[in-house]
Parts: structure tokens; C-alpha cells; sequence
């Protein structure tokens, strides 16, 4: 059996580990106890509210995968390099993306109530349940995204490459690699609605919940009086998780695809038969599974009194290290001493230290933002000092840190791109996002856990638990604002180095050599790319500020014309509140996602491939930025809240929940709910997004020519010429093949 054909069995079997390991540790969850019958009752609206909305959005998404992949079917026959199995793959991608984020949903509609439950008799009880949960969700995203990508490309290499007398054509191998980008186009597509759509819902209701319990009623949050505390808590579900889920499994698929496509274009002479560059990352992939499993089993506290933070820490530090070390060996192995891509040579070891250098920015850009969102940090207690004066000077601290906290994880971004392209050239920056990315059931895991454990604060107020036990889910869920918002960073740092590959794959597909912005088309179409961002902010942000009027409204008659809410003695009508977050969603998120999908289009056939590739760049940079200001921002404002239910001290004086400073705090906190959890962590996903809708129609536009609309000259379509030289020519080991590759 040839080496590469034991890698390519290898990995969709790595990716089935991981779903092992993911029904195991699913099934310990389900088997810990659930609390008491008021408390499964809680947890069961909570199930129900989510899986009705799960299913809605499902039904919706539905029509729009039927017409996209009958629409990419129909261009799949238009040109030589397209095939209409794309479609199959779109499908295929999308069915993988929602089951990724169903899986999520599904298991922390279970482990919040165990969480609190566990919480009842320990920290370390529930910090087990809920980090469990959420090692779930994380290896069930990375093991499908392995399985499905591995998978396709054993068919469609097959199919497409190799032909009856077994040499690779390199012309097949585009159309190939062009079926898989429909694999991620799916996958990006729903997370992108998801992610808006779960953040639309979670955030309506969240703000309606606390303006109206918090602030108008002075009733605590997640009281069972407050008629949206279940669909705030349904909320958690799906945007915090099966929202999160669909967009880290699409963030992960593209990140691999492209370094498959930038591997493909590299000349190399090895023992794979010149597919190492393409199969290096889905094997960092799935090798990065088993070491996230590692890592997840290292996160534990002795007692009540152990740092949940360093616990959590102590595990993603050993699953990144563990990757890294063996990425050394792997591309050691793998890769042959010498490698070209578009005219820059690098070596091996070239290649380690650009995953090297991805590490160590996806690392620095979760301390970076750590540091501006956790409690206790200089900027979360500025804005704790400036809640004393108001909620406008809080709101004005809040914006303040948020652009700070641009400015670091910008240069680092900035650093890591400029080395990892010395080491490696685009290869570099696409293998070193692939490294970053390598660990992403761990860090999904880490991330999971803090809706989970919300929800499992939320479900002990509505149970009158004692004290104690909402201290034990307070500790994990401000552990949990803060890990999560370092994994926005850190999805936004991998986001940026996969869209700069994606980019580099589009100008070779489309056959251009340069985006030249002193053409004033191409910069126009820089200028229209970096106002999308803002756009598409804008509609999100307006999404949820009209939902929550309509909540706010709602909460208020409940409270007006239902008595004896206040007293306990009447139950609040729960549904209404879930109807409206779920309506409000389903419908606000349609535009923001059409202008994701339908822009690169329009640009593209318009106005060609040179204005499409301006239109790339200025959608990168702002919504990078973007991304980072409201990400930060938001955890920011959330955690200041938190940290007057803890207790402040200012100018010399404790203040506490209920005060007026803490009032402030909580119009803050709603005000960077949709920063942090509907428009910000869709930055990510729109910029990659975009740049997979422009890598599809590459080979379209590039076959017009355009000639007159910015590109050098009239273009052709890019087959590429394959030579397999025999081996007797070469008198090299039988184990090689020899691949010369050129437009």
C-alpha cells in the first residue's frame, strides 16, 4: 500500500476517534444525576424552547441549500476546471455544519442542569459536568470536520485525480479541490446564519430580561418571575453553543481547505506522491483531536478553592504544546528539504516555524484579550470606576477599551503574518492558521462550557437553590465570560491568516498576478469592502435592538396585567417570550447573510476579478478590526456587571448589586450583548465566508476576461499542465513520484 494512501485512510479514521471519545463522554453526562423535579422541569422548557428554534431555522435553511446547490450544479457545467458534484459537497457541508451545532445544543441542554446539580455538593462536581459538556461539543465539531473533509477527499481524489493508469492529473486535481471548497462554502454558509441568527435570539432576549428584571423590576437575574429568563436561558443554547458550533466547524474547514489549495500548487518530490503539502494539515487536523483529548483530561481542581481559570489553562497550554512538538516531526517526515510556491523556495524546517509562529499568536492573542476582558485587569476596572458617574461614562469607558484593544492583537496579527510568509511564503501563513487551528477541540471545549454553566446558574435561581450553590456556577460563568471572549480572539486571529491563504488561492484560480489599488475601480472596490463590516454590524445590531423593544414590551404587560408574578403566586407566560426571540431571529437574519453570500458575486462578474480582489482585502482589514472592537468591548462591559455582583470597591467605598454604579453597569452590559455575541463573533465568518464565495467563482470570472474592468490583461481558464515523468527517466526509489506543476 503507498504511503499516501495509508495517510488519506488515516485521517477520516482519526476524525472517527474523536466522535468515539465525543458519544463516551456524552453518554458519562447523561448518566449524572439531574436535580430534583423543579429543576428538570426548568431544564425541560429550556431543552423544548431550543429544539423548536433549532428546528424552525433548520426548515428555512433548508429552501436556501436546495437553491444554492442547484444554483452551483448549474455553474459546475459552465467551465472546464467546475464540476456539478459540487453541490453533493455544498450539501454535504451543510448537513455536517448543523449536525455540529445540534450535537452542542444537545448535550448542554443536558449538563446544565447536572451542572447545577453537581454545583450542590462542589465546585470540582460541576466544573466536571460542565467542562465535560463541553469537550462534547468541541471533539464533535473537530471529529466531523476531519471525518467529513478526509472522507470527500479519498472520493473526489479518486474520481477526479487519479486516472485508470494511476498518474495524477493536475487538471482534475482543481476541479477536485474546487469540489471541497463546496464542502466549506456549506459549512460557512449555516454557521453564518447561525451564528446570526442563534446571536439575534440570545441577545433579545437577554436585553429584554435585564432592562426590565434588573433595572426596572430590581429583581435578580435569571428570576423565575422575569417572563424572558427562560428565553434568555433557551438563548444561551442557540447562540452560545449550537450558533458557536456551526461557526468554529466552519472556521476549521476552511482553514484546512485553504492550505489544501495553496499545497497543491507546490512542486515537490516526496514519498506521497506529491500530495504532502495538501495532506499536512488534515493530518495536523486530526492528530491535533487526539492531543486535545489530552488536554481535556488534564482539567481539574483539587477543591472548592482551586483556580478554575488555571485549571482550564493548565489543559489548553498542554494540548498546543504537545501539537507543536509533534508538528516538528510531522513536517520532518513528511515534507521533502526544498519547496516552491510562485516563485519563493523554503524548506521544511521553514515550514515548522511558520506553524510555530501561528502558535504563538493564537497564544498571544488569548492573553492579549484576556487581559482587557477578565476581572480584575486595569481596563475591566476602569469601566468599573467610570460606572460610579453613570451608564453614560460607563458606556464611554467601554468604547474606550474596545479600540485600545485593537491595538496589540493587531501587531501581533501583523508579526505573524510578516513571519510566517518569511518562513514559508503563502504556504506559511496558510499552514500556520492550520496550526493554530489544530487544537480547536479544546479550545471549542473551553468555550462551551460557559454557556453550560450559565445556564446552570440560571436553572439554580429559578430552583431558590441556596446561595452556595449560585456561587459555585457564578465562579465557573465569569471563568466562562472570559474564556470565551479569548476564543472570539482567537477565532478572529485564524480567521484572518485563512482569509489572507483563501485570498492568495483566489488571485492564482482567477489568473491575475496583483491587486494594483492605484487602478481607482479596484480601490473603490477597497472602499465598498471595508464598509460591509459596518453594514452588516449595523443590521445585526438593529436586529436585536428591535427584538428587544418587542421583548422589553411583552415583559412589561406580563408584569402589568398578570398579577401575582411578583408574589410568586402566578406563573409568567414563558412562551410568548421564546416566540418572540424566535420569530425576531428567523426573520432579521436573512439580510446579513444574503449581503455575505450575493456581494462577492456581483462584484466579481461586474466588475472582475482585480475589483473583486480589492473588495476582499477592504472586508478583511475592517472586519478583522471590527471583530476585535466588539468582541473585546462586549466582555468587557459583561464582566465590569460581574463584577459588582462580586463586590467593588470605589473611591473607598464597597458597592455591590442593586447599586447605582451596578445599575450602570447592567446598561453597559446590554449594550455589548450584541457587540460580543451576534455582530462581532459574525466578523470572523463573513470575511472567510466572502472569500470562499470569491474562490468558487474564480474560475468563472477568470474565463470572461474582464479586460476592461481591471485585470492586466484578457484571461483565459487556468488549466493547469501535469507532467508524470517515469521513473525509469529519473532512476529514483520506486516510493517517488515526481510532479511538475505550471499555468
Amino acid at each position: 500500500m503507498q504511503m499516501q494512501t495509508i495517510i488519506l485512510i488515516l485521517i477520516p479514521i482519526l476524525g472517527l476517534l474523536g466522535l468515539a471519545v465525543m458519544w463516551f463522554k456524552s453518554a458519562w453526562v447523561t448518566r449524572q444525576p439531574s436535580g430534583d423535579a423543579n429543576m428538570v422541569e426548568l431544564a425541560g422548557y429550556i431543552a423544548e424552547g431550543a429544539m423548536a428554534f433549532l428546528k424552525a431555522e433548520w426548515k428555512i435553511l433548508a429552501y436556501f441549500v436546495v437553491a444554492a446547490s442547484a444554483l452551483l450544479a448549474w455553474s459546475g457545467t459552465l467551465v472546464p476546471t467546475s464540476s456539478p458534484v459540487i453541490a453533493i459537497s455544498f450539501i454535504i457541508g451543510a448537513v455536517f455544519s448543523a449536525t455540529a451545532g445540534y450535537f452542542g445544543m444537545n448535550i448542554a441542554t443536558q449538563a446544565n442542569v447536572r451542572t447545577t446539580h453537581a454545583a450542590r455538593t462542589s465546585l470540582k462536581d460541576a466544573l466536571r459536568v460542565a467542562f465535560t459538556g463541553g469537550t462534547v461539543m468541541g471533539l464533535g465539531v473537530a471529529g466531523l470536520a476531519v471525518l467529513g473533509l478526509g472522507t470527500l477527499f479519498i472520493i473526489f481524489y479518486n474520481v477526479f485525480v487519479v486516472s485508470q493508469g494511476g498518474t495524477v492529473n493536475g487538471a482534475q486535481m482543481e476541479k477536485a479541490i474546487e469540489v471541497l471548497a463546496g464542502f466549506s462554502l456549506g459549512a460557512e454558509s449555516i454557521a453564518l446564519f447561525a451564528r446570526v441568527g442563534g446571536g439575534i435570539y440570545t441577545k433579545a432576549a437577554d436585553v429584554g430580561a435585564d432592562l426590565v428584571g434588573k433595572v426596572e423590576a430590581g429583581i435578580p437575574e435569571d428570576d423565575v418571575r422575569n417572563p424572558a429568563t427562560i428565553a434568555d436561558n433557551v438563548g444561551d443554547n442557540v447562540g452560545d453553543v449550537a450558533g458557536m458550533g456551526a461557526d468554529l466547524f466552519g472556521s476549521y474547514v476552511a482553514t484546512i481547505l485553504a492550505t489544501m489549495v495553496l499545497g497543491r500548487e507546490i512542486t515537490v518530490t516526496d514519498q506521497f506522491g506529491g500530495l504532502s503539502p495538501m495532506l499536512l494539515p488534515m493530518l495536523i487536523a486530526g492528530l491535533g483531536i487526539i492531543f486535545s483529548i489530552i488536554g481535556c483530561s488534564m482539567v481539574r481542581i483539587a477543591d472548592d478553592n482551586g483556580d478554575v481559570q488555571k485549571a482550564l489553562n493548565m489543559g489548553n497550554w498542554t494540548s498546543v504544546i504537545i501539537t507543536t512538538i509533534a508538528c516538528f516531526f510531522l513536517v520532518k517526515w513528511m515534507l521533502p528539504e526544498s519547496m516552491t510556491l510562485r516563485g519563493h523556495t523554503f524548506s521544511s524546517m521553514g515550514v515548522f516555524w511558520a506553524i510555530l509562529v501561528g502558535s504563538v499568536v493564537g497564544a498571544l492573542m488569548s492573553l492579549v484579550t484576556e487581559f482587557y476582558t477578565a476581572m480584575g485587569k486595569r481596563p475591566v476596572k476602569s469601566i468599573v470606576q467610570q460606572s460610579d458617574t453613570g451608564a453614560a461614562t460607563n458606556i464611554i469607558g467601554g468604547l474606550s477599551v474596545g479600540m485600545e484593544s485593537t491595538l496589540f492583537p493587531t501587531l501581533i496579527l501583523a508579526s505573524g503574518i510578516y513571519l510566517s510568509h518569511h518562513f514559508a511564503g503563502l504556504y506559511g501563513v496558510a499552514i500556520a492558521a492550520s496550526g493554530m487551528m489544530a487544537t480547536t477541540a479544546m479550545q471549542l471545549a473551553i468555550d462551551a462550557f460557559g454557556p453550560i454553566a450559565d445556564n446552570a446558574g440560571g436553572i439554580a435561581e429559578m430552583s431558590g437553590l441556596p446561595k452556595e450553590v449560585r456561587a459555585r456556577t457564578d465562579i465557573l460563568d465569569a471563568v466562562g465570560n472570559t474564556t470565551a471572549a479569548t476564543g472570539k480572539g482567537f477565532a478572529i486571529a485564524s480567521a484572518a491568516l485563512t482569509a489572507l491563504a483563501l485570498f492568495a488561492a483566489f488571485v492564482g484560480l482567477a489568473g491575475i498576478d496583483s491587486i494594483d489599488i492605484y487602478k481607482a475601480n479596484v480601490l473603490a472596490g477597497l472602499f465598498v469592502g471595508g464598509m460591509i463590516p459596518f453594514i452588516f454590524s449595523s443590521l445585526a445590531i438593529a436586529a436585536v435592538g428591535r427584538a428587544a423593544m418587542e421583548m422589553v414590551t411583552e415583559v412589561r404587560r406580563q408584569f402589568r396585567d398578570i398579577p401575582g408574578i411578583m408574589e410568586y403566586k402566578a406563573k409568567p407566560e414563558y412562551d410568548k417570550c421564546v416566540a418572540i426571540s424566535t420569530q425576531a431571529s428567523l426573520k432579521e437574519m436573512m439580510l446579513p447573510g444574503g449581503i455575505a453570500l450575493i456581494t462577492p458575486v456581483v462584484v466579481g462578474f461586474a466588475f472582475g476579478p482585480e475589483v473583486l480582489g480589492g473588495l476582499l482585502a477592504g472586508v478583511t482589514v475592517s472586519g478583522v478590526l471590527m471583530g476585535m472592537f466588539q468582541n473585546n468591548a462586549g466582555g468587557a462591559w459583561d464582566n465590569a456587571k460581574k463584577s459588582f455582583e462580586a463586590g467593588v470597591e470605589i473611591n473607598g467605598k464597597m458597592q455591590y448589586k442593586g447599586s447605582d454604579a451596578h445599575k450602570a453597569s447592567v446598561t453597559g452590559d446590554t449594550v455589548g450583548d450584541p457587540f460580543k455575541d451576534t455582530s462581532g463573533p459574525s466578523m470572523n465568518i463573513l470575511i472567510k465566508l466572502m472569500s470562499i464565495v470569491a474562490l468558487i467563482i474564480a474560475p468563472h470570472i477568470s474565463v470572461k476576461g474582464h479586460a476592461g474592468h481591471g485585470a492586466k490583461h484578457s484571461l483565459v481558464p487556468t488549466t493547469r499542465v501535469e507532467t508524470v515523468v517515469s521513473q525509469a527517466q529519473m532512476q529514483v526509489p520506486n516510493h517517488v513520484v515526481v510532479r511538475q506543476m505550471g499555468r
